[in-house]
């Protein structure tokens, strides 16, 4: 673990190349711990293979090199992880603060359907707590965090922390993660925000530091829509100084850098980018 008082930390997905919107949040992450003088973490979060995509990873690392990103450390593949992942859980298991499940979405959809609610599109239905107090679940099974807080059961309710198919949740994975590399500080994007009530219960129930979060606006398409793979978002080009500096203007617009050389002077390189972004940056943040 490194020693800092400040350890950012960016976290793609391998599921494809960064896009404008991925590098605006990988920038808004780089600047937020080079400008507190802190370190910068390069973890892939790969836990769920089937979705990943062979050789996205060091796409991803070129794109980043190439645009002066530069991390500290060896880069961490959640893939390999697992172990971490597992004590977590048996600790929560062993405190009675998880549970084991076998309900379907179709049985958690059909249980609110008979209450009269249906599912929305886009909407993640409360889990209604129907194996909260059974004994007799054996696996093949999913487990669940048994949610005390009122206000997060009734926004979110028991959430998965390890799917019946035997996948790591992303809430589980990161919180674990965060924890164990010591991380102080995410920047991450405002996609993102309606996680952190949970992380931060999850923390919580597993003895663990509570994090500072910054969640960045999030760069839109034509349709007014996220900026992602699913909106079939061009991957950024790196392959040109000319292309890695309008990658890196774009991403600095969306982030509100005013220093007119970053947008005018066409001779800068990735470094000489970077620090007077990373000056700019810290003139927005302590003034």
């Amino acid at each position: 673990m490194l020693n800092c008082n400040y350890l950012g930390r960016f976290a793609p997905s391998p599921t494809g190349a960064l896009h404008a919107g991925s590098l605006a949040t990988a920038l808004g992450s780089w600047l937020h711990a080079r400008a507190h003088d802190g370190k910068w973490l390069l973890r892939i979060e790969d836990i769920d293979l089937p979705r990943c995509i062979p050789g996205v990873d060091k796409i991803i690392t070129q794109q980043l090199s190439a645009c002066g990103l530069s991390w500290d450390g060896e880069i961490e593949y959640q893939s390999k992880r697992s172990h971490f992942y597992q004590t977590a859980l048996n600790q929560l298991i062993e405190s009675y603060k998880a549970y084991a499940c076998r309900c379907t979405r179709k049985q958690i959809e059909d249980t609110w359907l008979a209450k009269g609610i249906k599912k929305q599109r886009h909407q993640e239905l409360i889990y209604p707590g129907s194996c909260r107090d059974r004994k007799d679940v054996v696996p093949p099974c999913a487990w669940r965090l048994r949610v005390e807080d009122e206000t997060l059961k009734e926004s979110v309710g028991d959430f998965v922390l390890k799917r019946a198919d035997g996948v790591f949740t992303y809430q589980l994975a990161v919180v674990v993660d965060d924890a164990l590399q010591g991380i102080t500080h995410v920047v991450r994007g405002a996609d993102l925000l309606d996680n952190t009530p949970r992380q931060i219960y999850l923390q919580k129930c597993l003895a663990y530091p509570t994090l500072q979060y910054l969640h960045l606006p999030l760069v839109l398409d034509d349709n007014q829509e996220k900026l992602s793979k699913q909106t079939l978002a061009f991957a950024i080009q790196t392959n040109s100084s000319e292309n890695v500096l309008k990658a890196l203007r774009g991403a600095g617009l969306h982030l509100g850098l005013t220093n007119s050389a970053l947008f005018i002077q066409n001779d800068l390189s990735a470094s000489q980018w970077l620090e007077r972004a990373t000056q700019n940056y810290k003139e927005m943040i302590f003034v």
